[in-house]
């Protein structure tokens, strides 16, 4: 019987700089009986992490440029918050309604640059996504390993919205330990057709598998534990895999 299982790692602490993830993570699952295993996935909101690492921005101490402020006025947004965007951009895409959709500066393709308001004490204070995702899904990992001598796959997720479909998911802005596109192509269906374009983006089904316990607004439960899921190791892993290139991009 294939069963896979998403557990919700309760009761962590509010995050705040220079809070140690992975060990954290390793105390509070053993703590609720359910101790981290070889071949786990561990799942970290991207607000946490980001915490972790000291990086949260108070937009009273942003002064914004002059093309901030123009966007600012077409989009009705803080020009305070639209500079913090543009700098945690590499190229805009499209300046929408309410939102700006961006590139950022680490290849993660989203709206406002993926800069966050939700869950972060303060009311101007805002959280963009970790400077180096997969280096900070990389550092959690080594450290679980180091206590638990588990190997593991770690994923640093956020919650994106898509073009054509209502409501948001969970998907993947940072990998360590785990390939996060299953390449199917060249094997066979039922009838034996041979599939030629099946890639199955794993690592984003993860994420929002894990969302379904983690929860956008519980600031309580910024992790879970993916366990029974048989994955593809990967020791060079990036969530930029998950990227459509921008040749092949119809939306660009």
């Amino acid at each position: 019987m294939n069963t896979i299982q998403v557990i919700a790692v309760e009761n962590l602490p509010l995050i705040k700089k220079g809070d140690n993830l992975g060990q954290l993570i390793v105390e509070t699952a053993k703590k609720q009986n359910t101790p981290i295993q070889e071949k786990d996935v561990i799942v970290v909101t991207h607000v946490a992490v980001s915490k972790a690492e000291g990086n949260i921005i108070n937009l009273d101490q942003v002064t914004p440029s002059e093309r901030a402020k123009e966007i600012a006025e077409k989009i009705n947004k803080d020009p305070a918050m639209v500079e913090v965007i543009l700098q945690e951009t590499k190229d805009i895409i499209r300046i929408g309604q309410n939102s700006i959709i961006t590139e950022t500066k680490s290849g993660v393709i989203c709206a406002n640059a993926g800069v966050d308001r939700s869950n972060v004490s303060g009311d101007r204070n805002v959280v963009p996504l970790p400077k180096n995702p997969n280096a900070s899904a990389q550092n959690i990992r080594q450290e679980i390993k180091r206590l638990t001598g588990a190997n593991v796959a770690v994923i640093v997720s956020d919650t994106h919205g898509r073009p054509f479909r209502m409501g948001e998911i969970n998907v993947t802005v940072g990998v360590a330990g785990i390939k996060p596109i299953r390449d199917r192509r060249g094997e066979k269906d039922l009838f034996g057709y041979v599939l030629r374009i099946k890639q199955t983006a794993i690592a984003d089904e993860l994420s929002s598998a894990a969302e379904l316990v983690i929860g956008q607004a519980n600031e309580g439960i910024p992790a879970a534990i993916i366990r029974g899921y048989k994955y593809q190791t990967a020791e060079n892993a990036s969530a930029t895999e998950l990227t459509r290139p921008k040749e092949k991009d119809l939306f660009r």
